[in-house]
């Protein structure tokens, strides 16, 4: 692979998509390359988010059931151990539990996922989508990550201009508000979404971003508006 060619491996590296050979040969370019260990590190930070920026769905009470009752079967299966095993039994007793508790824990997630998708199935295919389209442009080779001013988090902009906000830790807006994004080319703010916030927050913005726009995010009443009422809180400038 050329020297440049490898630069264009962080994004599938930090999403696991290489073979090992390929993961391998990144792994030895990283270690003397200062500009793909940061590019790894804003993209991964991007990525944890996405993991937690789905909307929470509460599990079927049928399906909880049936996923305790299998559980509670499952305790008849004891394999008695000799009085001298008791010790190794004791060490291993937490590991075995963690494992099903984890297992559990997956079954689950899967079943709240199936369910609200039975539910709300164009809802969460919303949600997945704008998932699914923040990720693309944050792993898009030639992204630029920029860190926000005001809060945690970074704006991460494709060389088509196209940009999604990433902030871990966002408060819910206030009852009757909305937090508005806005892109700045020079003088003039142009509205780029709605969102209210609440934990792991993720917007693709609805307008391009160009060298020298500043975006930034206010408080506005519920429904937004057509130019900021307040100043902006967060703010992040593309160079």
């Amino acid at each position: 692979m050329g020297p440049e060619a490898i630069h264009d491996l962080t994004s599938a590296y930090a999403l696991d998509a290489l073979d090992a050979d390929e993961a391998h040969e990144f792994e030895e370019h990283m270690r003397h390359c200062a500009q793909c260990q940061s590019e790894l590190a804003d993209l991964q930070e991007v990525t944890a988010v996405l993991a937690y920026a789905a909307p929470p769905a509460a599990a079927a009470p049928a399906l909880r059931g049936r996923i305790l009752e299998k559980a509670r079967a499952e305790r008849s299966n004891v394999i008695p151990f000799p009085r001298a095993q008791a010790q190794a039994r004791r060490r291993t007793t937490w590991i075995l539990g963690a494992a099903a508790a984890a297992a559990a824990a997956v079954a689950i997630g899967l079943g709240i996922w199936a369910a609200t998708l039975h539910n709300d199935l164009s809802a969460e295919r919303s949600a997945h989508s704008r998932l699914a389209q923040a990720l693309a442009i944050a792993a898009s080779p030639g992204s630029a990550h920029v860190d926000l001013t005001g809060a945690n988090g970074s704006l991460a902009v494709a060389p088509s201009g196209r940009g999604v906000l990433v902030i871990p830790d966002l408060e819910k807006a206030p009852a009757g508000k909305t937090y508005e994004a806005w892109v700045i080319r020079g003088s003039k703010p142009s509205p780029a979404g709605l969102f209210r916030g609440g934990g792991s927050t993720v917007v693709p913005l609805s307008r391009r971003v160009s060298p020298g726009s500043v975006v930034a995010v206010t408080v506005e009443p519920k429904g937004g508006m057509p130019m900021p009422t307040t100043t902006p809180f967060i703010t992040a400038k593309l160079s």
